[in-house]
């Protein structure tokens, strides 16, 4: 059987002493989409910024392994260098640093030596092809006047130049139009194959659509309280997530 590529191992999280994450585990092989799906409050983003190494995110407990190297000690660039990738929820805009030197500066990083610009150049513009991004996208400030879609173009930009070995998408669809949601998507699916995984975290059923997910995890008060197939998302849209809450209720007041 294949090596596990990434392993969330018993991890418990807090912010502030608060306990936000509770044991949770969750294993992912090359080539798997793997979806957390949860309400407001359940611990989505609080999951997706431990495993990059946040430093308002304490971790109490459990263990974070890519290819069997525990990360938990290790520092955000220090996991980012070793293949672990967040998209962020919310971008950050950065005026005065064009988006082609900060790239640049993110590929070398990645590869731990200067990338030289005309191998960096004809890197990019595969990519853009790819992606069907304009150049002129990257003379730009980082996110600055982005729109929400354009933001997360960026992000997908980000993704596909530093081919990270495992993707955390932290609701990548999160203010995305109908047209800007297919984009992304394709850009997500474009980038995945079985060399790496993808851990998409999101709200809605609907970029499920468009990246088809191996297995669908619910996840209530930091914890994942049911596990299945792309059906699971589907009895989701349908039912929500109240069903998934009362049952947890119930668990925790006969245990």
């Amino acid at each position: 059987m294949t090596s596990p590529l990434f392993e969330i191992d018993a991890l418990e999280v807090a912010v502030e002493d608060k306990q936000i994450v509770n044991r949770l585990s969750l294993t992912l092989q090359p080539g798997e989409v793997h979806a957390i799906m949860g309400p407001n409050g359940s611990g989505k983003s609080t999951l997706a910024n431990s495993l990059m190494g946040h430093p308002r995110y304490t971790i109490n407990g459990g263990d974070i392994r890519l290819e069997g190297e525990s990360v938990v000690e290790m520092a955000p660039d220090e996991r980012a260098r070793l293949g672990l990738f967040l998209a962020f929820q919310y971008p950050t805009d950065i005026p005065g640093v064009s988006m082609i030197n900060f790239l640049r500066r993110a590929m070398s990083a990645r590869r731990g030596e200067e990338i030289p610009v005309r191998e960096f150049r004809q890197v990019l513009n595969e990519v853009l092809g790819r992606l069907q991004i304009d150049e002129q996208f990257v003379r730009r400030y980082v996110n600055d006047g982005f729109s929400g879609g354009e933001k997360k173009r960026a992000e997908i930009l980000q993704l596909g130049l530093l081919e990270p070995k495992v993707a955390v998408m932290d609701e990548t669809d999160s203010g995305l139009d109908i047209d800007a949601l297919r984009i992304v998507s394709e850009g997500i699916n474009t980038f995945h194959s079985d060399d790496n995984a993808i851990l998409l975290i999101t709200h809605y059923q609907r970029i499920l659509r468009y990246v088809q997910p191996d297995h669908v995890h619910v996840l209530i008060d930091g914890r994942i309280v049911e596990s299945g197939d792309a059906s699971l998302a589907e009895v989701l849209e349908r039912d929500g997530y109240e069903p998934f809450m009362e049952r947890t209720k119930e668990e925790v007041l006969t245990s």
